[in-house]
């Protein structure tokens, strides 16, 4: 009987498992906190946890589309304060409107983003190399924006009225009785979702992280992949940045740091694997609830902050350690693959099947 090929494994143990756990974990600790302070299940309280999970949710979404290929972003939190500080700076400038200063921001970060990706995919940088380079550049442009200080409220330069929609939109308002910051976390979260789950881009993600090799030999341009992954992390990181701004009403020159740790945080306990090659980004949306109703719950329950930060480190640690297990159980490593073309055969199902598609 012909062995299950790797593709298939990775295929069928996607994350399906750690996803319906993440959720299961979120609903018994959301319940946990219920049963000592009553008010957590409030409907305000209960809307108020999805705006922030929201923050969480984008960051979460960018760093897991990273770790899938086996790597990792660390200059994701100075991405969030140089979006923040270049789009607030600009809107106190009374001649610079709104969408100019979102555009100009937007492209500031996607291009942190095609860096990490180049330095990472073409000239073969450790990740945790390359990204600790450009979150120190990209801090420090955030500093130098305002010659390291805070902006004044965005009120100053484009008028109250503009302010009000900005913040409106990206925080203060609702549809439909749900915080505008949720529904745009929510669509970009389906957008990703359907590229990673339904697109033969995600699934050369997937594969590149399974065994980036052997992708390589199925035909897959691991380069201008490794770019894009890197691209929507930053992307992702751009709009949190936004977010900052509209909450504040100005930007904050420490915005989004440790950010790159709760994307970590939210992907690991939602079953993305730091090794690569397997997790969902719907067992993401439930790591960044866990992680979210951990940090609100401790809150409310009068928690001091080293100690809340003591517990959510731990359950990181916890979670990976037995994500590590779990792959190791499934006897991964053991599976032999005999012949170049078993490996052809089952990295092209994760890939491209059309040799007229071939990736230069």
């Amino acid at each position: 009987m012909e062995e299950i090929s790797l593709a298939r494994r990775f295929r069928k143990f996607r994350g399906l498992g750690s996803t319906l756990i993440a959720f299961v974990a979120w609903i018994v600790v959301l319940f946990a906190f219920a049963a000592i302070d009553p008010v957590i299940l409030e409907p305000q309280n209960i809307m108020n946890l999805l705006r922030s999970i929201s923050f969480y949710l984008l960051i979460g979404i960018g760093q897991s589309y990273v770790m899938i290929t086996g790597n990792i972003d660390l200059s994701i939190g100075s991405v969030v304060g140089m979006s923040a500080m270049i789009s607030s700076t600009l809107m106190t400038w009374s001649l610079t409107s709104v969408p100019l200063a979102i555009l100009v921001a937007f492209v500031s970060c996607a291009s942190v983003g095609l860096i990490n990706g180049i330095l990472v995919g073409k000239f073969n940088l450790p990740s945790y190399i390359a990204t600790l380079g450009t979150m120190y550049i990209a801090r420090g442009v955030a500093y130098m924006v305002t010659r390291n200080r805070s902006t004044d409220s965005i009120s100053y330069g484009i008028g109250k009225e503009a302010a009000a929609l900005f913040q409106n939109f990206f925080y203060n308002g609702k549809t439909f009785g749900i915080y505008n910051t949720f529904l745009i976390a929510l669509a970009i979260f389906a957008i990703f979702f359907f590229i990673l789950s339904k697109t033969r881009t995600g699934r050369q993600i997937y594969a590149i992280g399974s065994n980036i090799n052997a992708a390589k030999l199925s035909g897959v341009n691991a380069q201008a992949t490794i770019i894009k992954v890197y691209v929507v992390s930053s992307i992702n990181a751009c709009i949190v940045g936004y977010f900052l701004v509209a909450q504040a009403s100005m930007g904050n020159m420490e915005a989004g740091l440790s950010y790159e740790m709760y994307g970590v945080a939210a992907g690991v306990i939602g079953g993305i694997s730091p090794l690569g090659g397997t997790g969902s980004l719907l067992g993401v949306f439930a790591g960044a609830g866990v992680w979210q109703t951990l940090q609100n719950g401790l809150s409310m329950i009068g928690t001091q902050v080293g100690f809340q930060r003591v517990v959510i480190g731990a359950i990181v640690i916890i979670v990976v350690l037995l994500n590590m297990r779990l792959r190791a159980g499934k006897g991964l490593k053991r599976i032999k693959v005999k012949t170049r073309a078993n490996v052809n055969a089952s990295i092209d199902t994760a890939t491209v099947t059309d040799n007229k598609d071939t990736y230069n």
